[in-house]
């Protein structure tokens, strides 16, 4: 089977997308960071790929650990930062720093997110204004 069809495969086992977690080509790792059946440990590996795209496909998998988000939430790229923001596992002190990060559109996800306090949007909606000055 094609390495890539199996690592997009939500039958595949957690050990072989660990073991795929470490192919040469970056489309295998990010179907494996996408992929339900990968381990916490496995995404926990694949959120230090030095490819962004599977870094912001282990940021978007709900099954992320949330220690896992937390380095994420600080990526240099500000895709895996708004992936972060949307993920429903990131917790209220994530989506707290989040909510003043230099890109909008990971403002906008923070400002949406349902575990999103008062307080967090309206730093969002503060942080905007300040920018739009």
């Amino acid at each position: 089977m094609n390495k890539i069809r199996l690592a997009s495969n939500s039958n595949t086992s957690p050990e072989v997308l660990q073991s795929l977690a470490t192919d040469e080509n970056s489309d295998v790792r990010w179907c494996v960071a996408e992929n339900p059946n990968t381990s916490s440990e496995t995404l926990k590996t694949l959120a230090t790929d030095e490819d962004s795209t599977v870094r912001w496909c282990v940021a978007k998998n709900p099954n992320t650990p949330v220690e896992t988000l937390h380095p994420l939430a600080t990526d240099e790229n500000s895709y895996v930062r708004s992936c972060v923001a949307r993920n429903p596992k990131t917790p209220v002190e994530v989506l707290q720093t989040l909510a003043t990060d230099e890109n909008y559109t990971v403002r906008y996800h923070v400002g949406r997110h349902s575990n999103a306090t008062e307080l967090i949007r309206r730093l969002v909606l503060m942080t905007d204004s300040k920018l739009a000055q």
